[in-house]
C-alpha cells in the first residue's frame, strides 16, 4: 500500500505541472519596470570550469564540453534540482567574459525552448523562485546581444514562471523552500512589467513565514547553520528590492533580519566560515560577509545560546558546540545526532571538526554523517545519543528518534578563561547514564581543558546501569571520544601513545593529551564536503575507554605549543594536571 505522505507528493508535483502549463498560455510581460541590483556571489572557478564543460553538481562531475548543460543525465533527483534552480548562473556571471555569457545565454534559452512550457523538474514554487532570482539580477548579461524575438521569449518565460508562482507559493514547504518562493515572487513582482499586483500579498506572506519560523533567538527549526544563512541571504535580498522600490518590508520580516544576524556571528567560526551541524556547510565563500554587510545590523547575540548553540572565543581560537536537542518533527529529517560535540578554528585554519553531512554521496554516507560517532564527542557502546528511525519510506524521510530531550547547559568564567558545562540524557534509556562535558578557553585562546563525565544520577537510573553491565558479563560498556581533525591538520601520535601533535598549514601545532582511564588512538576518519566527488580522507583522536562504575571521568587538553622545545616539554610531561 502506497503512503500517505507519498500519494500527497505526487498529488502535488501533479498540480504543479497542472499549473505551470496553464501560467504558460500567459503572455504578460514585455519589459522590466525596475531591476534590483545583482546581490548574488558566484565562483569564478566555478565558472571557468562550466566554460570548459566540466559540469559538478551534487556530488556528480561529468566532462562533456561538446554538450549542453540540459543533454546531461545524470540519476539523482538533486542533480536536477541544482540545475534547474539557475545558481550556476552566478559562476558564470562571475567571469564575464564573452564566453561566460554565450554560455548563459545558449543554456537560458535552451531551458525555455526545452521546458518553458511547464514540462520537467524545475516547475516546484521553491525552484521557480531561485530561478527567478537568477534570471533578473543577471538580466543585463542574459540579454546583451539577443534579438528581439529573444528577448520577447525571455520576457515571456519570466511572466509566466511568475504567474505560476503567484498560485502555487502555498505549495512550498515552510522553511527555506518558501522563503525562496516568495522572495522569488516579490522581486519579479518588482521588477517585471504587469506584475506589480503580486507584491503586496508576497510581501504580508513573508511576513507570516518570518514570525512562524524564526525564533527569538534567530535561530530556525532545522538548527542547520548553513540553512541559516540561506534565509538570512533572501530576506536581506527581498528587505533591499522593496527599499529600492520604494516599498517597506514588514515589521517580523525587518525583526528577523536583526535576530538572525548576530546569531549568524555566533555560529561563525575565526576562520570566517560557518559551524558544520545539522547537514548544513561552511557557507558559500563570502556570502556570509556580504549578507551581514547587506543587512547593515551590527550587534552581537549576548552570552548564552543562538539556536541552540554555544561558542567560547579568544585570541584567535573559536569553539562551537551543539548544546540542544536535536531538531524535532519534521526539522529532524536532515538532523544529526550531534548533542554535546564540538569544532575548534585556531585563526584561520579549522581543527577539530565534524565529518559533516553525506547527502551528496548516496544514502549510505548520509546515514553516517548523521550517527553520533561522525561528530567530534563521546559514544557510548555503539549507540548515538539520538537513533534514526526506520521510517520504511526511504532514506529522505527517516528521523531521530530517541533523542536527548534535556540539556542543561551553563555558560560561566573559569580561573583563567571561559567555561561551558552541558549535559545531555540520550544514553539514559538504554544505560542509564547522563552524558556531562565540560569545555574550557584560556583567555589568550592558546589552551583548552576538556572533561567528559558519564553518571548515572539516581536510583532508576543505575538499576538501568547495572541490567546493562549485566548484559556485558560485567566486563564494562565501552565508549568511545572521538575529536575528527581537518583534512589539512597532519597529526601524528607521539611518545608510546601518550600524546598527538597536529600540525596546521599556518605552522602551529597544537598537542593533544588525555589523562587516566582511557587510551588514545589515531585512527582513519573522512570529512564530507557536498562540492567535493568523493569524502577526504582525515584522522580523527580516539579517546576509548569502559565505564564501570555509576561515574566515569575523562580529562584531555588541546594546547597550542609556543615553538618545538615546548611541544616536546609537554609531550614529556608524566601526568596532565587538569584541576576542576
Amino acid at each position: 500500500m502506497s503512503h500517505p505522505n507519498g500519494v500527497s507528493a505526487r498529488w502535488t508535483r501533479f498540480m504543479h505541472r497542472v499549473h505551470a502549463r496553464l501560467s504558460t498560455r500567459a503572455r504578460p510581460a514585455t519589459a522590466f519596470t525596475s531591476m534590483p541590483e545583482p546581490r548574488t556571489i558566484g565562483s569564478f572557478a566555478r565558472g571557468r570550469q562550466l566554460i570548459a564543460g566540466n559540469y559538478l553538481f551534487a556530488g556528480h562531475l561529468v566532462t562533456a564540453p561538446e554538450q549542453s548543460l540540459w543533454e546531461i543525465r545524470v540519476a539523482d533527483p538533486v542533480y536536477a534540482q541544482e540545475l534547474q534552480g539557475f545558481a550556476w548562473l552566478d559562476d558564470l556571471a562571475a567571469v564575464g567574459d564573452p564566453s561566460a555569457q554565450a554560455r548563459a545565454q545558449d543554456w537560458v534559452w535552451a531551458w525555455i525552448a526545452l521546458y518553458g512550457r511547464g514540462s520537467g523538474p524545475g516547475w516546484t514554487p521553491d525552484l521557480t523562485g531561485r530561478r527567478l532570482i537568477r534570471w533578473i539580477n543577471h538580466a543585463l548579461f542574459l540579454l546583451r546581444g539577443r534579438d528581439a524575438a529573444q528577448s520577447q521569449a525571455f520576457y515571456r518565460s519570466l511572466g509566466q514562471q511568475t504567474i505560476f508562482l503567484s498560485r502555487r507559493w502555498q505549495k512550498s514547504a515552510s522553511g527555506l523552500p518558501r522563503f525562496e518562493a516568495l522572495t522569488g515572487l516579490i522581486y519579479a513582482g518588482l521588477a517585471l512589467e504587469g506584475m506589480g499586483s503580486h507584491v503586496a500579498l508576497a510581501v504580508r506572506a513573508l511576513d507570516r513565514e518570518c514570525r512562524d519560523q524564526v525564533d527569538e533567538q534567530g535561530g530556525i527549526p532545522t538548527r542547520n547553520p548553513e540553512e541559516l544563512l540561506e534565509v538570512f541571504t533572501l530576506l536581506t535580498w527581498a528587505a533591499a528590492a522593496l527599499s529600492g522600490a520604494g516599498q517597506s518590508p514588514g515589521a517580523a520580516h525587518v525583526e528577523a533580519i536583526s535576530r538572525i544576524a548576530p546569531t549568524l556571528r555566533t555560529l561563525r567560526h575565526s576562520d570566517g566560515g560557518l559551524a558544520r551541524f545539522h547537514c548544513g556547510g561552511r557557507g558559500l565563500e563570502g556570502r556570509l560577509d556580504h549578507a551581514l554587510a547587506e543587512s547593515q545590523v551590527k550587534t552581537r547575540q549576548s552570552d548564552g545560546l543562538s539556536m541552540g548553540y554555544a561558542r567560547l572565543s579568544a585570541g584567535r581560537t573559536s569553539i562551537i558546540v551543539d548544546a540542544s536537542p536535536p531538531p524535532a518533527g519534521r526539522a529532524s529529517v536532515n538532523a544529526h545526532a550531534s548533542t554535546l560535540a564540538f569544532e575548534l578554528t585556531s585563526g584561520r585554519r579549522p581543527v577539530i571538526v565534524n565529518c559533516g553531512s553525506g547527502v551528496s554521496f548516496g544514502p549510505d554516507w548520509r546515514r553516517a554523517g548523521r550517527a553520533t560517532p561522525s561528530h567530534s564527542t563521546l559514544s557510548l557502546d555503539g549507540y548515538s545519543s539520538a537513533r534514526l528511525g526506520d521510517a520504511g519510506r526511504g532514506w529522505r524521510e527517516e528521523q531521530l528518534v530517541d533523542a536527548p530531550r534535556k540539556v542543561p547547559i551553563q555558560m560561566s568564567q573559569a580561573p583563567d578563561g571561559q567555561r561551558f558545562q552541558g549535559g545531555h540524557d540520550g544514553f539514559l534509556r538504554t544505560h542509564g547514564l547522563t552524558h556531562a562535558r565540560t569545555l574550557e578557553l584560556t583567555f589568550d585562546g592558546r589552551g583548552v581543558v576538556g572533561e567528559d563525565l558519564l553518571v548515572a544520577l539516581d536510583d532508576p537510573a543505575k538499576r538501568r546501569f547495572d541490567r546493562a553491565m549485566d548484559a556485558k558479563s560485567l566486563q564494562g560498556i565501552p565508549l568511545q571520544i572521538r575529536f575528527h581533525l581537518h583534512p589539512e591538520a597532519d597529526a601524528t601520535l607521539d611518545l608510546g601513545g601518550t600524546a598527538v601533535s597536529v600540525a596546521l598549514k599556518s605552522g602551529e601545532i597544537w598537542i593533544f593529551r588525555h589523562g587516566k582511564g582511557a587510551r588514545m588512538t589515531l585512527e582513519p576518519s573522512v570529512f564530507l564536503e557536498k562540492t567535493r566527488l568523493k569524502p577526504r580522507a582525515t584522522k580523527q583522536v580516539v579517546l576509548s575507554g569502559v565505564a564501570m562504575e555509576y561515574a566515569t571521568r575523562i580529562r584531555w587538553s588541546l594546547t597550542k605549543a609556543q615553538d618545538s622545545s615546548v611541544a616536546i616539554r609537554d609531550l614529556n610531561r608524566d601526568e596532565l594536571d587538569m584541576t576542576t
